[in-house]
């Protein structure tokens, strides 16, 4: 793992959690040779999210804590719902969070040896194929307060099953027809017990071993034997998995490899957002966001184009720990994380957000005079140095900067009231032009020389501080300010479909009018619109056309709404 060493050293401080004492006992009694080994097994079936995110901290930083190794395995199963795209994109987001993974495997590497597992349990009479329909087999099931019943299939001959099982390799039959079920115990309380499926056919092209295989091993068959395989010590799953336990167990147990252990812990929950990869490939396939990048979707990939940073999340993520307990993680933490660290180490810079916005004009400031002002570009870090902001007779502010008819304690611009120009002058608003139509489309202001920041001399005492952009050095942008996708905090708790749920205000866009350097601004650095929020350049963006994505505003605007309500 790329991390500050700081970061390290804080992290080893804190209290061990319930997975790192387990490591540590295991170590103390010398279990699987004193060696530590995790994976992380996404299926390629889409892109990752915040909550993947959380278990690529985990498994990683577990082998980085105690010196082991972690395997990126992707769980392909499915050829139906995977492709190579998905495979790509998971292998950037892991480096991006700034892993290296030690071994690259597939689930598709072990098709081979999980037919010759299956084949294994068919000879001891522990698997048997099953000519029942899926609904038959779902009602053979029974309920988890009455026994199942015995499929009319369960009593085939070892000789009929291989013979069975090998022509369904060979692809004899179609999709659905048969599938092999393994053998234990139709009335066990533990419903996965109940003689589960396998293996299926399915007749389809797999993205790394093409038309070789029409019959793929179910995920529970699949992901314990290839843990054993790769010699995992601590296979770490979600809490949802822990039904599932015992038959990783029975599996490995009856197949007698390597004792491979499954440890189960929360998965995230985030507010104001949904998880489930089925929910957010509907939000992609039906056009409520731009794309599995969307900036308001939590992939990976969308807080990368969003602006946050690899440290942010697995600040994040360290910060909400691991527990044994689902519970509900406010995204407010989140913002948090990035928010206190581009205040750090974001450049400061002048941008006016306003479709509409506001001439001033200094009447008296020369017509052809021209001022390059030097302002520092980070408060919090003096080593971030100055930069060059051209000032003129013209300027523009945002509408929003003046008021007509004030209320007390209005700090900003008004008639015959002044302000000062963040960086430039104190001026005073002499005049109110307007259009035919009443509405205010130019200021005539007066200028004090003497006010210029950093040499100011004029001794006048100004309360409110405004930021602007030279109407001569303008550059346009557009603005993209995205906020929260979804308007209930837990959209699981809510009757109906999540997607009535959509803030309508997840993503406005503005014109901007921004400072001349941004023009260079097309990398990956971070800015601060002054009085704004957090931006970043978007991959739209070309030198002729600047796009800024906000990445979180300058304070939680959100949690003054929560108060109100």
């Amino acid at each position: 793992m790329t991390e500050a060493p700081r970061e390290s050293a804080e992290r080893s401080e804190r209290s061990l959690n319930f997975i790192e004492q387990i490591v540590e006992d295991d170590l103390a009694s010398g279990k699987h040779g004193g060696r530590v080994h995790t994976r992380f097994p996404p299926e390629p079936n889409g892109y990752l999210h915040i909550g993947h995110a959380k278990s690529i901290c985990l498994n990683f930083g577990l082998a980085d804590k105690y010196g082991g190794q972690t395997n990126l395995r992707f769980d392909d199963t499915n050829p139906v719902t995977e492709d190579t795209e998905y495979v790509e994109s998971i292998k950037a987001d892991v480096r991006w969070l700034g892993f290296e993974w030690e071994n690259e495997f597939y689930a598709s590497d072990y098709f081979d040896q999980l037919y010759e597992f299956a084949e294994k349990l068919i000879r001891e009479g522990l698997a048997y194929v099953d000519d029942s329909t899926s609904e038959e087999i779902a009602a053979q099931k029974g309920t988890p307060t009455e026994p199942g019943q015995e499929s009319p299939y369960r009593s085939r001959t070892v000789e009929e099953n291989l013979d069975l099982f090998r022509r369904m390799k060979a692809g004899e039959f179609p999709d659905g027809a048969k599938v092999l079920r393994a053998r234990i115990d139709m009335a066990s309380p533990n419903m996965h017990f109940r003689d589960p499926i396998i293996y299926r056919i399915k007749h389809a092209h797999h993205h790394r071993t093409g038309d070789k295989w029409c019959i793929y091993p179910m995920y529970d068959f699949a992901h314990g034997q290839s843990d054993a395989i790769e010699e995992i010590t601590h296979s770490l799953c979600t809490l949802e998995f822990i039904p599932h336990r015992p038959l990783y167990d029975w599996f490995i147990d009856k197949l007698a490899i390597f004792p491979s252990r499954q440890y189960e812990f929360a998965r995230l929950n985030l507010t104001y957002t949904v998880m489930s990869k089925r929910k957010l490939l509907q939000l992609v396939n039906e056009g409520h966001v731009n794309g599995w990048d969307d900036p308001r979707m939590p992939t990976i990939s969308g807080l990368r184009r969003r602006g946050y940073t690899p440290s942010s999340v697995r600040e994040f993520c360290d910060r909400i720990g691991v527990a044994k307990r689902e519970n509900l993680i406010d995204v407010g933490l989140l913002e948090f994380c990035i928010r206190e660290e581009l205040n750090k180490t974001a450049s400061r810079v002048m941008a006016v957000l306003d479709d509409k916005p506001l001439k001033v004009v200094l009447t008296n400031y020369p017509e052809d005079k021209r001022e390059v002002l030097r302002i520092e570009n980070n408060p919090e870090d003096q080593s971030a140095g100055e930069r060059e902001v051209p000032f003129s007779r013209e300027v523009w502010i945002e509408r929003e900067d003046f008021m007509e008819n004030p209320p007390k304690k209005y700090f900003r611009l008004f008639p015959g009231g002044i302000v000062r120009l963040k960086g430039a002058y104190i001026i005073k608003c002499d005049e109110v032009v307007k259009n035919e139509a009443g509405e205010v489309t130019e200021l005539r202001c007066t200028y004090i020389p003497e006010s210029r920041s950093g040499s100011d001399t004029s001794g006048i005492n100004v309360k409110g501080t405004i930021h602007w952009v030279s109407v001569a050095d303008a550059v346009e942008a557009e603005v993209r300010l995205y906020d929260r996708l979804l308007t209930v905090e837990d959209p699981s708790a809510e009757e109906g479909d999540f997607k009535e749920f959509i803030n309508p205000a997840s993503l406005l866009k503005v014109r901007g009018l921004v400072e001349p350097s941004l023009r260079s601004s097309v990398s990956e650095k971070p800015i601060q619109f002054m009085r704004k929020g957090y931006f970043c350049i978007d991959p739209d963006s070309t030198a002729e056309r600047l796009v800024f994505n906000r990445t979180v505003t300058l304070k939680d605007s959100w949690a003054k709404e929560t108060k109100k309500a």
